[in-house]
């Protein structure tokens, strides 16, 4: 035997014995809406994408998941809830991810039946920077509508002072901060505004991406927030995380009810208390009726086909489903979420048992 020759007989009998030792190494398979199964041990990951109101949610779910099933990998960029329709639209991703309800033309367009499943309830915070005030704001639906048409431009306005009385605010003008993107903070945003703000309603509208009056635009949430911290006198919309995380200033506002409420996950769940849950989920809870209920509260949504392609990631997704709803609930409070109602759980687990994975 030469030498190459044995050389080479080492080399195939070193990687059989590897192999047989369980030395190999599985490949992930990624799977989409037409993607591929996991098998013979391999690694499956799941690919999604969509809204940022959820992502600091989503993230810690699917790290703490991945912890109890290795082998289970979720990916999800953060890029707004249009597209996030739009990719599990096209199937360019497995499940996407919105914080506004698709419409139903968006439903008709999808080349397959598309399920809602609320994840969990948030609230949409009116930030601002200030310089020299300290104080907490109180903003009303109104005001707030008319600050983003355009029609009140500084901060010392009128209609601002009257609602903040005792409060210096500086005669500087307002620089309006909304998103760029097609986004579901924007959708809630906006559906509060329609409910209090004829006006708002016939020159805006109700819609994941509008056209703004006035203003400069920043992508995701994470845009916004930064915006808001880098320039002086502005005023923007985030998700409550965003807010705390970032340490922004933000305002109460006005409820139904009269009261001028601060965010937080209990208020957000007095919102989600008087709502009627529909059969496929899509609902609005901004402007809720009830004591103590915070305006601009919604829940938000994970989207899946009813009958997706690759049976072995829907099985996979439904069961990683089923735990977010129950052993997942624990980590909201800490990320700014308000976790779902115990009626509302119960409806989704039979609903995710109609998911056909076989």
């Amino acid at each position: 035997m030469t030498q190459m020759r044995y050389k080479a007989v080492v080399v195939a009998f070193g990687a059989a014995l590897l192999t047989a030792c369980g030395g190999g190494t599985s490949q992930p398979v990624t799977a989409n809406n037409g993607g591929g199964s996991a098998g013979g041990g391999q690694a499956l990951q799941i690919n999604g994408a969509g809204a940022t109101f959820p992502n600091p949610i989503y993230s810690k779910w699917f790290a703490e998941y991945n912890k109890l099933h290795p082998n289970i990998r979720i990916n999800y960029q953060s890029i707004g809830s249009g597209g996030g329709i739009q990719q599990i639209t096209n199937g360019t991703v497995f499940f996407g991810a919105t914080d506004g309800p698709m419409t139903d033309e968006q439903l008709k367009a999808a080349p397959g039946p598309i399920m809602h499943f609320p994840t969990v309830l948030g609230a949409v915070v009116p930030v601002y920077n200030i310089p020299g005030v300290m104080d907490e704001l109180k903003f009303t639906g109104p005001v707030l509508a008319d600050i983003y048409l355009g029609k009140v431009k500084r901060w010392n306005d009128p209609a601002i002072a009257k609602l903040n009385p005792g409060v210096k605010l500086p005669a500087t003008d307002i620089t309006v901060v909304h998103r760029s993107d097609g986004s579901g903070t924007t959708y809630i945003f906006v559906d509060y505004l329609a409910k209090v703000s004829p006006a708002f309603k016939s020159d805006v509208g109700v819609s994941t991406s509008v056209k703004w009056p006035t203003g400069v635009g920043g992508k995701g949430n994470e845009g916004v927030s930064g915006l808001v911290t880098q320039t002086p006198g502005s005023i923007g919309y985030v998700e409550l995380i965003y807010a705390l995380q970032n340490k922004i200033s933000f305002g109460s506002v006005q409820n139904a009810a009269g009261e001028f409420v601060r965010a937080s996950t209990d208020a957000v769940t007095k919102a989600a208390a008087a709502a009627t849950m529909p059969p496929d989920f899509r609902v609005s809870i901004t402007n809720a009726q009830g004591a103590g209920a915070y305006p601009i509260s919604s829940f938000t949504w994970v989207l899946m086909y009813a009958d997706p392609k690759d049976k072995a990631a829907g099985q996979a997704m439904a069961d990683f489903m089923k735990w977010a709803l129950t052993d997942g609930q624990k980590y909201c409070a800490d990320l700014g979420y308000a976790p779902l109602p115990a009626n509302v759980i119960a409806l989704e687990q039979a609903a995710l048992d109609k998911v056909k994975v076989s």
